[in-house]
């Protein structure tokens, strides 16, 4: 990863920790209890994230604050160290003030509000938003669309 390079903010629950799943035919994961909680974590999230982790800044944004570097690198095999973003009303505003205005950064929700897509229009600096279906969760076409963005960002055209 590059100095220069753009931040991933990472959601857990909807994007790592997957519900809405029918029971039948859940997707491929694994149950695991965290401070007393189960979660269903997508067994493709940590080879995705790793492989995101080669050209993005990797930053937690999610309720879980700290649980998230307790737990999750642990879980789902990553090299840790990564910062997050500490929400304290809302995530929006603790988005914005994490990001700053102008370094590129791209957000993994399986939430993203009008208000969340109207700041991410307005914002002076590139901002893409990836939205997740919480049953399913990362996918390899998320990671092949955050990679894309990336590129463009580091190597525009003249």
């Amino acid at each position: 990863m590059k100095p220069s390079a753009p931040l991933l903010l990472i959601d857990v629950d909807g994007v790592i920790s997957l519900f809405g799943f029918g029971q039948t035919e859940p997707p491929e994961g694994r149950w695991t209890v965290v401070d007393g909680i189960p979660h269903y974590l997508s067994t493709h999230a940590g080879p995705r994230l790793l492989r995101l982790s080669r050209t993005y800044e990797c930053v937690w944004c999610t309720g879980w604050e700290d649980r998230a570097e307790d737990h999750l690198p642990h879980f789902l095999r990553l090299p840790g160290g990564w910062e997050h973003v500490r929400i304290q009303h809302s995530k929006l505003h603790a988005v914005a003030e994490f990001a700053g205005a102008d370094r590129p950064v791209a957000w993994i929700d399986d939430d993203h509000n009008a208000e969340c897509h109207a700041w991410a229009a307005a914002r002076p600096g590139p901002t893409l938003l990836v939205t997740t279906d919480p049953a399913v969760g990362l996918t390899d076409a998320h990671v092949a669309q955050l990679e894309a963005w990336a590129a463009v960002r580091e190597d525009p055209a003249p």
